[in-house]
């Protein structure tokens, strides 16, 4: 997910689905090549990457095309809601509700697998509840038929023909079965909208039945989670950030996100927490500065986990609309 005008490919599956993607035409293939010809090609590289043929044949029997992702694809929404707006309708009361009883409900998986991975668990539930409304709205797609879709689509076939060779290899190590592995129109998968790629990197078998199950199982959901964000850096002694208050006279190109100074040396350019107080003191504890847009709009001291979440979607709306539910799920 992308802030503002440029919120496109990388938009939650619930999220599109719930600010309406309109149904367009499907467009003209980018492809010249005929489908079974391009199959075919697929299918050898499979096999020259050493999966078993079985795999290969039961996962491409029959596959075709689908128009409807060509459509999504070609005709992403362009949005100018206002972060006040997206944060109003992702970070609202029913999430924060559920999330909270999910993280009750859930403590004891979560704190083992909190402690294990470093990973505070109220952002474990946070991520989780953005993604896919906690496990209720993971998509529908075959994934292996939306790959292949986009790949032989041609615009961008190189990185979405890697994502089908990382699809087949996962039905290949017996992770999940062809007609169980469904998710997003662009192949993202489970109950954390994995790519192929981030599952191969970061999903765990946390629950020990020998299979990385982001589509059914809790407990190897949060630990997959719990290891992407440690795999990126993520420390638990730390937040995400906090909302602040601009002076008048602030110099909004500090506030780029890059730009890491400490704590003190930010108040002493007159920001203040959002509420007015002063902000809290830490020794060592470096921040930057976010104002998606400008001076009118909110703005955020963000410390390095909200890069940590910029990794998993690449959104200044997103990782701060992550932190805001994590702080209100602890509350």
């Amino acid at each position: 997910m992308v802030s503002c005008s440029r919120l496109r490919s990388s938009l939650p599956f619930a999220l599109a689905l719930f600010l309406g993607l309109a149904a367009l035409p499907p467009g003209a293939w980018a492809n010249a090549q005929p489908f079974g010809e391009w199959l075919q090609g697929v299918r050898a590289e499979a096999l020259r990457r050493g999966m078993k043929p079985a795999t290969v044949e039961r996962a491409l029997v029959g596959v075709q095309p689908i128009p409807r992702v060509i459509e999504l694809d070609r005709k992403q929404p362009e949005f100018t809601m206002t972060m006040r707006e997206y944060i109003a309708k992702v970070v609202n009361q029913t999430r924060v509700d559920l999330g909270r009883q999910a993280l009750a409900d859930n403590r004891a998986v979560l704190v083992p697998i909190g402690q294990k991975y470093g990973v505070q668990p109220r952002f474990i539930v946070a991520l989780w509840g953005i993604e896919t409304n906690y496990g209720s709205t993971t998509g529908n797609f075959s994934v292996i038929a939306a790959l292949v879709t986009l790949a032989y689509d041609g615009r961008r076939s190189k990185y979405f023909r890697e994502e089908l060779m990382d699809a087949l290899k996962i039905l290949d190590q017996g992770h999940i079965a062809p007609g169980e592995m469904r998710g997003s129109w662009a192949g993202a998968m489970g109950q954390n909208q994995f790519m192929p790629s981030s599952f191969l990197r970061f999903a765990v078998d946390e629950d020990g039945d020998g299979r990385k199950n982001i589509w059914t199982s809790r407990t190897d959901v949060f630990a997959s989670i719990a290891n992407y964000l440690k795999g990126v850096g993520w420390r638990d002694d730390q937040t995400w950030g906090r909302p602040v208050r601009l002076p008048a006279s602030f110099d909004e190109s500090l506030a780029d996100g890059k730009t890491k100074r400490a704590i003190d040396a930010w108040a002493a350019l007159g920001i203040r927490s959002a509420d007015g107080a002063a902000l809290p003191q830490r020794a060592g504890l470096v921040a930057g500065i976010v104002s998606p847009e400008g001076r009118d709009g909110p703005s955020f001291m963000v410390y390095d986990n909200f890069n940590h979440i910029m990794r998993w979607n690449r959104s200044t709306y997103f990782a701060t609309a992550v932190g805001l539910l994590a702080d209100r799920l602890a509350r």
